[in-house]
């Protein structure tokens, strides 16, 4: 072929290269907006003075199961060690009803508890929810009992930034707490509010752990959803169950207040906080 067609050959190849390139950008570009917006906003929550992100860390648990005190124990030691570097875990033991037709009523069980675990047995295509279960920042789970998926899996978690959220004005009167949350709009999401005693302990009489006596820590005795527009500040009222064991005349247990804002449909934890309030 002349040189001079040669040359034109390779123009117009290359013309036709441009065009094919430019072209695509339309058809990329909104989808990759589409990804970035579904984000949480930019605002990201710091870590505390010790380098350590807030992870959500959640037991279904139960007095009526056998396997469920070494999670209970595990879960104990998480909070009080706070052995995963990096992370700052934000505990709560929450106890499921389906138990208690097993030959022991656990005095802490609660029905909304025992939906929000089915939520998440649908989210991760489970075939039914069991315990001892582990969630963490709503987005993995796992046994409750294995220490080396939860140093793991909170290791990972304490990796993503969080949004920004706080709590103020806690004020604590009787069994109620009166408070506001503070955080950025985040689209998609629902707004969950927990109040959970710090310890408590029960002597089980009977089913599968008749004789022991056993130990919780931050166990949730109100959730509450919320649509994410009530993290404008906005007053926000909570109240233990009068049948509460532990917050008996003359018991001074401390309550922790724990609040998330969490995608509605991935279930993902964007942003967590957690205050405690003495009685």
């Amino acid at each position: 072929m002349p040189t001079n067609k040669r040359m034109l050959f390779s123009q117009l190849n290359s013309m036709r290269l441009f065009w094919l390139v430019f072209a695509l950008i339309p058809a990329t570009g909104p989808q990759y907006i589409a990804v970035a917006q579904q984000q949480p906003p930019a605002v990201a929550a710091s870590p505390d003075d010790n380098g350590r992100r807030p992870v959500l860390v959640e037991l279904f648990t139960s007095e009526g199961c056998s396997s469920c005190p070494p999670a209970d124990a595990l879960l104990a030691r998480l909070d009080a060690d706070q052995f995963v570097d990096g992370a700052r875990a934000i505990v709560l033991s929450e106890h499921v009803t389906y138990w208690d037709q097993q030959g022991w009523r656990d005095p802490y069980s609660l029905d909304v508890v025992t939906y929000r675990q089915q939520d998440y047995a649908d989210h991760f295509g489970l075939s039914s929810p069991s315990t001892p279960q582990v969630v963490v920042d709503g987005t993995a789970q796992f046994l409750g009992t294995n220490e080396r998926a939860l140093t793991r899996t909170v290791t990972q978690a304490a990796l993503s930034p969080k949004q920004e959220l706080t709590i103020g004005n806690a004020q604590l009167s009787g069994d109620t707490v009166h408070f506001a949350v503070h955080s950025a709009a985040a689209p998609r999401a629902m707004l969950v509010a927990v109040l959970a005693e710090d310890e408590t302990h029960s002597i089980v009489s009977s089913g599968e752990n008749a004789g022991r006596t056993l130990h919780h820590v931050a166990v949730t005795r109100v959730l509450k959803k919320m649509d994410a527009n009530f993290a404008d500040g906005r007053p926000i009222t909570l109240k233990l169950p009068g049948s509460s064991k532990s917050s008996s005349p003359g018991n001074a247990v401390p309550l922790r207040l724990v609040v998330f804002l969490a995608d509605k449909h991935s279930g993902q934890v964007v942003a967590v906080a957690e205050q405690t309030l003495t009685r």
